[in-house]
């Protein structure tokens, strides 16, 4: 994730991004990311931000489990990005 942030305050011309994952159980509706760039102009700093959430979803595995009404629970598939090997 830190990885994914400083390449995108390189794209911004920034040394100001934050980027937070959250873990552990979340309700319907609530955000489980949160990304904040500061930038001269606001068009970088709205690509940086994109640039995060798609790389994140490109490169970080992430798993969820969801829980139904009517108790059921259900692990959806993880994506679990490729590793270059050199």
């Amino acid at each position: 994730l830190a990885e994914i942030a400083a390449e995108a305050a390189e794209r911004a011309g920034s040394d100001r991004v934050a980027v937070v994952h959250r873990t552990g159980e979340l309700a319907v509706g609530e955000a489980s990311v949160a990304i904040a760039v500061s930038s001269p102009h606001r068009a970088e700093a709205f690509d940086a931000c994109r640039y995060v959430i798609e790389e994140i979803k490109k490169r970080l595995p992430v798993w969820k489990q969801e829980r139904y009404v009517d108790g059921d629970e259900a692990w959806l598939d993880g994506a679990v990005p490729e590793v270059a090997h050199d």
